[in-house]
């Protein structure tokens, strides 16, 4: 009972913290973390200098530009039903322009209404062109919502070096798209944990695993993704909307 409630303690810290880039938190691991990376949306435009538009045509939907918005200190990738390309609906992502490695990322979202739309916070190397895995080791997912229900998502760790596997686990919530929720994730060279709301929802080992340096992303696609037979156009247009996103850094002896 009482580690449980050490672990809770720790977790609501990273889900209200507002940390300057200069001060240091501490973790359940015991290591000490500074805020590399953070996007609070507070503008009226996309950060171009932390950020690149997802270019892509995929499954049911085109992603444009102009479907990304910020305004009233949210990010708005905005789902619409609208031709382009081959396609007849357009959705929206970005992704960050560096890289990162080990160390907490967490960001808080809502995902659109109705059916049809998969949406996602993850990490995974991008060469620029592509959302293909050629410029990857690991993808770590932290939020996919597979689009046909709004009641859960998934969380997966996918090795893409050899042979490919995944560590997939669903996990039950209130609706998505009715209110925010927090998601995050603690990255070591031996460990991945993932965390909902201020809670640790489970561990990985991944100490066998190879590393690299991954981005950032955030996006919603139109997609049989869960076995989803259309897309429910009464609720367009919509938006995936979310509230921040921030990485911390692991500093000091012992955080490589």
């Amino acid at each position: 009972m009482r580690v449980t409630r050490y672990f809770l303690f720790v977790a609501v810290l990273f889900s209200q913290c507002t940390a300057s880039r200069s001060s240091k938190l501490h973790f359940p691991d015991g290591l000490q973390y500074k805020l590399t990376f953070s996007d609070e949306f507070k503008g009226n435009r996309l950060d171009q200098s932390k950020w690149q538009y997802r270019t892509d045509s995929k499954h049911w939907s085109t992603q444009l530009p102009e479907n990304v918005t910020v305004a009233d200190g949210y990010l708005y990738l905005n789902v619409k039903k609208q031709k382009a390309q081959d396609k007849e609906y357009t959705g929206a992502g970005i992704i960050s322009k560096d890289r990162y490695r080990f160390g907490y990322y967490e960001a808080r979202l809502k995902v659109p209404a109705g059916t049809g739309w998969h949406s996602s916070f993850w990490l995974m190397g991008y060469d620029g062109k592509t959302t293909g895995t050629t410029e990857t080791v690991l993808e770590l997912d932290m939020f996919e919502n597979d689009s046909k229900t709004k009641t859960g998502y998934n969380s997966n760790v996918h090795l893409w070096k050899g042979q490919h596997t995944e560590n997939r686990k669903w996990v039950e919530t209130t609706d998505l798209s009715q209110q925010f929720h927090t998601f995050g994730c603690a990255y070591s060279a031996t460990e991945i944990k993932y965390y909902v709301d201020g809670m640790l929802d489970r561990s990985i080992d991944v100490s066998k695993m190879p590393h690299g340096d991954l981005n950032i992303w955030l996006t919603t696609i139109a997609t049989f993704i869960g076995e989803t037979k259309a897309v429910d156009e009464s609720k367009l247009p919509g938006a995936f909307v979310v509230d921040y996103v921030r990485y911390y850094e692991p500093v000091g002896p012992g955080n490589k």
